[in-house]
């Protein structure tokens, strides 16, 4: 890590009184496993965060860990991050299983932890005060689709399939409490093991059940696979429903015999009126060649907001935390202020988006204030 910290000073032409002025700030990713393509466009956005950050002036030194997916591995990354690295504080992780595991361990070492992307309500639900989450949680999830859903039709039966994950259980617990106070009838309900070959018997199950809506919950080869094998067993909703993650991703995008007209829920797009969001995409795109998902985004400004408040805090943890806590900024994410309600504690209250694909390409239908495109519902050809 010490040569790896080194070639980055010699990178960026910093002089080694420069270099020892930088903020040290952590950040734990999936780089590498299962969930190593979500976990990319996250390392995207943080990198473009540390470019924008440097024109201000503001210099980085990065501690990169990767968790591979897995909490024990997150757990260590933590550890290490907190005491041997004396990092001013930490963004990530990106999964929910990871990020829940390591939320305690911030607490323990009183390091700032800013969680981007991970939805399972606990996260911040816990009372503790050095944890963060930029991302709106799973509650908002389930109840923008569905709002989504319920104005554009009359839906009275809905089916669930989700991975058996904390991200999974936790956005179809809240989107099951909330289809209940609308009316809607489950008429299934199927967790699957993560990362499974054949989910053509579950589908089987589902289509003889004739929902109106399909509500999903995967990561992105589940999700592609999903959509394949619904197409197979003839399975034709009013709606799919895809619950973020896998669903907003360009490799879904792409699957076009099977993803189109599918919507998702999502944290961002290039196409709303926050400050920055256009020219975030159309960079993000220029250098890195793809579309950039709401993963990036959230990323992107959690780390804006993390070297802010270390900066002023000079780097020192607890001063950091209240700097987090008392803060209030707008950028590509909208406002961002970390609250307390709900139960929950330092969380962002962000506005949710709905999109939905058509040719390959995401458009943002809902709320209308925010809507690029009118939405195409029930699927064309489809009951």
């Amino acid at each position: 890590m010490k040569r790896t910290l080194v070639t980055m000073a010699l990178a960026l032409g910093l002089s080694g009184t420069a270099w020892s002025q930088a903020l040290k700030i952590g950040v734990i990713n999936s780089m590498s496993g299962p969930e190593a393509p979500i976990g990319e466009n996250l390392t995207n956005g943080i990198k473009l965060a540390e470019e924008d950050l440097k024109k201000k002036g503001i210099l980085l030194q990065i501690v990169w860990e990767d968790d591979t997916g897995k909490p024990q591995i997150a757990m260590s990354a933590m550890e290490k991050l907190a005491t041997r690295d004396g990092v001013a504080g930490i963004v990530g992780p990106y999964t929910s299983a990871c990020a829940n595991a390591v939320s305690k361990l911030a607490e323990r070492y009183k390091t700032p932890l800013l969680v981007p992307a991970a939805a399972k309500e606990e996260i911040t639900r816990q009372g503790l005060k050095y944890v963060f989450r930029m991302n709106a949680p799973a509650d908002v999830y389930a109840a923008v689709l569905v709002d989504a859903a319920t104005g554009l039709g009359k839906p009275k039966t809905i089916a669930f399939m989700y991975e058996n994950t904390d991200f999974g259980t936790s956005t179809t617990k809240t989107a099951k409490e909330y289809v209940a106070k609308k009316g809607i009838q489950v008429v299934a309900d199927e967790p699957y093991p993560k990362g499974a070959q054949d989910y053509r018997s579950t589908l089987s199950v589902i289509k003889s059940k004739n929902p109106d809506l399909v509500f999903l919950v995967s990561y992105v080869a589940d999700a592609i696979l999903i959509m394949r094998q619904s197409k197979e067993v003839g399975l034709k909703p009013q709606a799919f429903l895809g619950g973020g993650a896998g669903y907003t991703t360009a490799q879904f995008a792409t699957e076009k015999a099977v993803s189109n007209f599918v919507f998702s829920c999502t944290q961002w797009t290039d196409d709303v009126s926050w400050p920055g969001a256009k020219d975030f995409g159309k960079r993000y795109k220029a250098k890195f060649g793809k579309e950039p998902t709401y993963h990036a985004a959230c990323a992107y400004e959690s780390m804006m907001v993390m070297a802010d408040c270390a900066q002023k805090a000079k780097g020192d943890k607890e001063q950091t935390q209240a700097a987090l806590r008392a803060g209030k900024w707008n950028g590509i994410m909208g406002d961002v202020k970390f609250e307390d309600y709900n139960g929950f504690t330092n969380q962002n209250n962000h506005q949710m988006l709905v999109q939905q694909l058509f040719d390959g390409n995401y458009e943002t239908v809902f709320p209308a204030k925010f809507a690029t495109r009118k939405p195409t519902y029930p699927f064309p050809g489809w009951k």
